[in-house]
């Protein structure tokens, strides 16, 4: 609900732009993949290099996929790198509440109903060099992807 609330890069304004679903193809199949890509990596490290429990991976499966869906947006928002285009107040307040909440939600008694545990720290630092990787990469493929993309 906040994206509406969003302020918009000036370059973005300054000129009328038609809807081109190309463009919007190629923008959902390129940051698609790379979020396959990250999902898989995640998988991959609740089980294999953590062995994480059913109950663990639940929790970290939720905690990284919240957590980097929510933080994208401020990374897919703006052509610009997303530390030089400041995302509108409601926004950003809205993705730092979500993701405190993420982090927290584990510690409370709604968590035994889903299935989620509280996570030891080594795996709560693991998935949040994850999500850091992912919007690295992400910041790395949007450039990738503006440059070959007139728009």
């Amino acid at each position: 609900m906040t994206i509406a609330t969003d302020s918009v890069d000036r370059e973005l304004v300054e000129k009328t732009r038609r809807w081109n679903i190309r463009f919007i193809r190629n923008f959902m199949l390129t940051f698609g993949i790379l979020s396959s890509v990250f999902d898989y990596l995640t998988f991959g490290v609740l089980l294999l290099i953590l062995h994480a429990t059913t109950d663990q991976f639940r929790t970290g499966w939720f905690l990284e996929s919240v957590i980097s869906a929510s933080v994208t947006v401020l990374v897919i928002r703006t052509r610009k790198p997303f530390f030089r285009s400041r995302p509108g107040k409601y926004l950003l307040i809205a993705t730092l509440l979500i993701v405190v909440v993420t982090i927290l939600f584990p510690f409370t008694p709604l968590a035994e109903l889903l299935g989620f545990q509280p996570l030891p720290v080594t795996t709560l630092l693991v998935i949040g060099i994850i999500v850091v990787l992912y919007m690295v990469a992400a910041e790395v493929a949007k450039r990738s992807f503006y440059k070959r993309v007139n728009f």
